[in-house]
């Protein structure tokens, strides 16, 4: 079940929230070893203080957190213009009311490795919420930073990204910067791969701040 928290429902989402910036600690820091700051077993960035939206992905039987992203508009703090903009072309700047950036996209390890070598339901379930999350706020695009790791899941999950920039090495890892638009058509490629035939958000009211008009 995917659960979208933002400014008027964050208070109600406490919990998660705690678990989920646990999470990103054992996904980033410990099994990929990204440099990201932990603090008493949380990764937290500068990032988590500009009011992003987040998707959750909890489990219907336990509750439990199993993956998690985020989003925050190009017009504000953002990812790439801050701290990536060596992957963009000289002079270019994304910014826009109607493309997003997702960043810190992440799944519980120990649910991921049951499925190793297929692209497991979370994955599935969080790429088309962000897609049905860019339809309700009337996005055009979503922007991402991304590695090579997560360039084959996009691949599997038939979400083509347009790249900008050239890609780049930067620590470890080559690095890229894509642009994926967002509609129907994207979100049915992505639900195909793991046969999801409905919206996964219904048609709840709670996203009362999505829209960019």
């Amino acid at each position: 079940m995917l659960h979208i928290v933002e400014t008027h429902n964050r208070p109600n989402y406490a919990s998660l929230l705690e678990e989920m910036f646990k999470l990103r600690a054992r996904v980033f820091k410990d099994r990929l070893q990204w440099d990201v700051h932990v603090e008493d077993g949380k990764e937290i960035d500068v990032f988590d203080d500009a009011d992003p939206l987040y998707i959750l992905s909890v489990n219907n039987t336990t509750g439990h957190l199993e993956g998690s992203v985020r989003l925050l508009p190009t017009t504000g703090p953002n990812m790439l213009r801050d701290v990536f903009s060596v992957l963009l072309p000289d002079g270019m700047v994304v910014e826009s009311p109607i493309i997003w950036e997702s960043s810190r996209f992440c799944i519980e390890p120990d649910t991921a490795r049951l499925v190793e070598g297929r692209i497991h339901r979370v994955t599935t379930e969080l790429l088309c919420g962000l897609v049905e999350v860019g339809l309700r706020a009337g996005l055009s695009h979503i922007v991402s930073v991304y590695d090579a790791r997560m360039a084959r899941i996009f691949k599997a999950s038939n979400c083509p990204a347009d790249v900008i920039g050239v890609p780049t090495r930067i620590g470890r890892v080559m690095t890229y910067a894509g642009l994926f638009e967002i509609n129907e058509e994207m979100w049915s490629n992505i639900a195909a791969t793991g046969a999801i035939d409905q919206p996964l958000l219904g048609h709840s009211g709670e996203m009362r701040d999505l829209c960019v008009a």
